[in-house]
């Protein structure tokens, strides 16, 4: 009978880090040869700005179909979506960075706005106990309730 293989935890987390890392590396890899494609077909006006809008209606509409999705998308959102796609085939580094800008902003608005927010802080059951070991005696005076400032 053939003894069961030991693996550590800590092997089979390498393994798979290992492998993630691997997937990445990969993707990336086909990024730049599909964007280096698109830009030579591009530039040979084989691909046209109307041929990217058009291919993403259908896109949507196939979704939809799909069921994947529950609504085609409006005009505006599939021209500002073609729009971007656009400014990276043509390399548009300076519509790409102001994109990338205003998108930070925005990021960087929101983490303000939810950090105005006032939150509510529960006591561990643990503090709990410590207060309770804290609290002056029955009888003395105290209503029992524990606020914490």
């Amino acid at each position: 009978m053939a003894m069961p293989m030991q693996i550590s935890l800590e092997e089979v987390i390498t393994m798979l880090l290992s492998k993630v890392e691997s997937l990445t590396m990969n993707d990336e890899n086909n990024k730049t040869r599909f964007n280096v494609v698109v830009r030579v077909l591009y530039k040979k006006g084989l691909i046209t700005d109307q041929d990217i809008k058009d291919s993403l209606r259908d896109e949507h509409h196939m979704l939809k179909e799909l069921g994947l999705i529950q609504e085609e998308p409006s005009e505006d959102v599939l021209n500002a979506v073609a729009e971007s796609i656009l400014q990276w085939v043509r390399g548009d580094v300076q519509s790409i960075r102001r994109s990338m800008e205003e998108y930070e902003k925005k990021i960087k608005e929101y983490a303000r706005e939810e950090s105005r927010k006032s939150t509510l802080t529960v006591a561990s059951p643990e503090v709990l106990h410590q207060l309770d070991k804290l609290s002056p005696p029955p009888g003395s005076g105290n209503r029992g309730g524990k606020l914490i400032i």
